[in-house]
């Protein structure tokens, strides 16, 4: 359902936008294909290894590598020597240390295009993720479509999103199943959206492992919701699949990889599978990264794209109002941030800034693009009250954030820098100006911890004043109210430091 301020959306409309936005973003995306992932190479790190597989699956349809890797296939797009990753099987089967979702969607693109037809199926799912945003913040949280599409823009065309539209990791199709799952559980109650939700939901542990306790974040709200609104038979068939499918997900690990995780297959966790988030984690020190995901000057995501700043006040103040949908948005961004700060390895590592939120990132786009809009503003909401201030803080952060992506375009065809080695060495003279005034999270010295303690009062002043400001507006209805009978539909609603721990 949506807010009663909020008038009716012709779907015309709603699809026009819909379609611009994504091919923007498709578009976009696409332009990041022809930037080097390393000097001298078009994939590293973990690409080569999902297009390996994808290539198997196209070919052998099976998982089996070990004829691909005798061949040198991954000389195509990985110029330097491949870390193989994988150690032989008892069988003599090589298996990628990868779950295969991935793979298993880029296997028909790699057929037809190569590591060219992989990426650019990666930024078509770019696209649908834009147009999936825009849609869920109007039909689901009554976001006017120019708000929703000026969100969508703002973020599909900045990094993290835009670049990892061409690169291929399971981040980006795992933060559309994300938001296709909440855009199901927000939905009327029914049969199709139930499916839908668990579909998404199942889909995540097949993407990576890290993400299931995203998928179990949206499984709580998605059945908690469904009781709530009297849907107790689908709450609880909603759990018998997914638990279904998680001992498939089991059983098949165990079959195909000898182990519960396809790390289990990887020639580089000595200490056994689980030792992927580290053999001898330091949790208080990996505490400061709540905050260094948004504010390292590297790997941070307001370096990049300042317009993540403003998720800060949107999330108190959707906290505080807590319109319908408002848990589905807010419980799996926590989790996924949790996981990020206290079970990933490192914030630091070869690959783009922002790599361990991106899941959940679409999430707290959503709630920007809530805050900016009348619900989020309160009654004062016009062009010249706080939504029209607050649309336009967006609207000029986000230039920003699209001008740092065309630059590191521009800097990567230029062999100035490659997306998983030197993007720090980009000309971007916002981004050089701007860069110091943030923590560098990989030197821990007394300006470090100054600027760390500045950015956490700012920030958490900023999120007080939200939470203020929006227990002075009207409060939304409570999800309960919501089946009162009033003719609506009910909503559910580089350098080896970098690899170091952080």
């Amino acid at each position: 359902m949506r807010p009663s301020r909020v008038p009716e959306v012709p779907a015309g409309r709603l699809r026009r936008a819909m379609v611009a936005v994504g091919l923007l973003a498709a578009l976009g995306a696409a332009a990041g294909i022809t930037v080097p992932a390393a000097h001298g190479a078009q994939t590293t790190a973990d690409e080569p290894q999902y297009l390996l597989t994808a290539i198997s699956l196209a070919e052998d349809h099976d998982l089996d590598i070990a004829d691909e890797l005798a061949a040198g296939r991954w000389r195509a797009f990985h110029a330097a020597p491949l870390p193989e990753q994988t150690r032989p099987l008892a069988s003599g089967r090589r298996l990628s240390p990868h779950d295969p979702l991935l793979p298993l969607l880029l296997a028909v693109p790699v057929a037809l295009g190569g590591w060219v037809g992989a990426k650019l199926a990666m930024a078509g799912l770019a696209g649908l993720l834009a147009a999936l945003l825009l849609w869920t913040a109007v039909r689901r949280f009554g976001v006017p479509p120019g708000v929703a599409a000026l969100a969508a823009g703002v973020f599909a065309l900045s990094p993290p999103l835009a670049v990892y539209g061409s690169q291929l990791y399971p981040e980006l199709p795992a933060a559309l199943a994300v938001l296709a799952a909440v855009a199901a559980i927000t939905a009327r109650p029914s049969g199709r959206a139930t499916l839908a939700a668990g579909a998404a939901i199942a889909a995540l542990p097949w993407l990576a492992v890290k993400y299931v306790p995203v998928a179990a974040a949206l499984t709580l709200v998605a059945t908690w919701r469904l009781q709530r609104l009297g849907g107790r038979r689908r709450a609880l068939a909603l759990v018998a699949g997914l638990a279904a499918a998680g001992v498939a997900f089991l059983l098949l690990h165990r079959w195909w990889y000898g182990g519960w995780t396809p790390y289990a297959t990887g020639d580089h966790f000595v200490g056994g599978e689980f030792a992927a988030v580290g053999s001898d984690p330091d949790y208080l020190g990996r505490s400061r990264r709540l905050l260094g995901l948004v504010v390292d000057r590297g790997f941070g995501l307001a370096a990049w794209q300042p317009a993540w700043l403003l998720a800060v006040p949107a999330l108190a103040a959707l906290a505080r109002r807590r319109p319908p949908g408002w848990a589905a948005l807010a419980g799996p961004l926590l989790v996924g941030w949790l996981v990020a700060t206290f079970v990933a390895l490192t914030m630091h590592g070869w690959w783009f800034p922002g790599r361990q939120v991106v899941v959940v990132l679409p999430l707290a786009a959503v709630a920007v693009a809530w805050w900016a809009g009348p619900e989020g503003s309160g009654p004062e909401g016009g062009p010249v009250g706080p939504g029209g201030r607050r649309r336009l803080a967006l609207a000029a952060t986000g230039v920003l954030g699209a001008g740092a992506f065309l630059w590191l375009v521009a800097d990567g065809l230029g062999g100035r820098i490659a997306w998983a080695v030197d993007v720090f060495a980009t000309g971007y003279p916002p981004y050089r100006a701007w860069r110091r005034l943030l923590p560098d999270y990989l030197q821990m010295r007394w300006w470090t911890w100054a600027l760390h303690a500045a950015w956490m009062l700012a920030l958490g002043g900023w999120a007080a004043l939200a939470w203020r400001r929006a227990g002075q507006a009207p409060p939304s209805r409570p999800e309960h109210a919501e089946q009162a009978g009033q003719g609506r539909r009910p909503s559910i609603s580089s350098p080896p430091t970098r690899l170091r721990q952080s």
